[in-house]
């Protein structure tokens, strides 16, 4: 596609806006798995996490079509999404160091590259078919959501030390993608077939109440012996 006609920036400006929108989930994830990070090692695991997901992202556009002949994709995806979800719901601030920090880091970035595979399935295949098999489109596409995605979830960070509520708000928001990607796996279609689109919703709903609820009591078992700590 000839990049001085009118159809190479139209694709290109469907591209970007597929990406601000798909991606709000995603920076959330983010800002969720670097919020108890030092403020300089934040930095550095949203913009590696960041980074290498759009990496991910771009191999995964290319393979976007063989993506959809894998069965039981989404439903192993959701169960990812659970777990993420409660886990940095879960996560309280840590408190055991430089060393225990570092390895913090490490384990953010990983979350986010993993968070980011089973969130990005839907999205790399609506950048796909924005692009209609230019590549050049994707990559650039791509790159500009880089900094968008990272500001995005630098705000966030604020916000949620600001209002811890917001936490919540995300992780639910984590269950409630995976509630509707295990509605959406086509290996149940028969079964998923036979109910109104609306009850979409109800599995996406009951994901986020698992997420927040398992979240909230592991949360609350894993701090208490924090509180029996005598102050000086």
């Amino acid at each position: 596609m000839d990049i001085l006609t009118p159809l190479f920036w139209t694709a290109l400006l469907k591209i970007i806006g597929v990406n601000i929108i798909l991606s709000g989930d995603n920076a959330v994830v983010i800002a969720l798995a670097a919020r108890n990070l030092p403020p300089t090692q934040q930095k550095q695991a949203i913009f590696w996490g960041s980074g290498a997901a759009i990496v991910l992202r771009i191999v995964l556009t290319i393979f976007a079509v063989a993506l959809l002949e894998f069965a039981w994709l989404k439903l192993v995806g959701s169960a990812l999404l659970l777990w993420i979800g409660v886990k940095l719901l879960a996560d309280g601030d840590e408190d055991e160091g430089e060393a225990k920090s570092h390895a913090s880091m490490f384990d953010a970035v990983k979350t986010i590259l993993i968070a980011d595979l089973v969130m990005s399935i839907d999205n790399v295949i609506a950048v796909a078919a924005a692009a209609k098999g230019d590549w050049v489109l994707v990559i650039i596409g791509l790159a500009i959501s880089i900094p968008l995605i990272i500001y995005a979830s630098t705000i966030l960070i604020k916000v949620m030390e600001k209002y811890p509520v917001v936490i919540t708000i995300g992780a639910a928001l984590i269950g409630w993608v995976a509630g509707e990607m295990a509605w959406d796996e086509k290996v149940i279609a028969s079964f998923t077939s036979q109910y109104p689109r609306w009850f979409e919703y109800i599995a996406a709903a009951a994901g986020a109440v698992l997420v927040v609820g398992v979240g909230k009591t592991l949360s609350k078992t894993s701090g208490s012996p924090r509180q029996d700590r005598p102050n000086n």
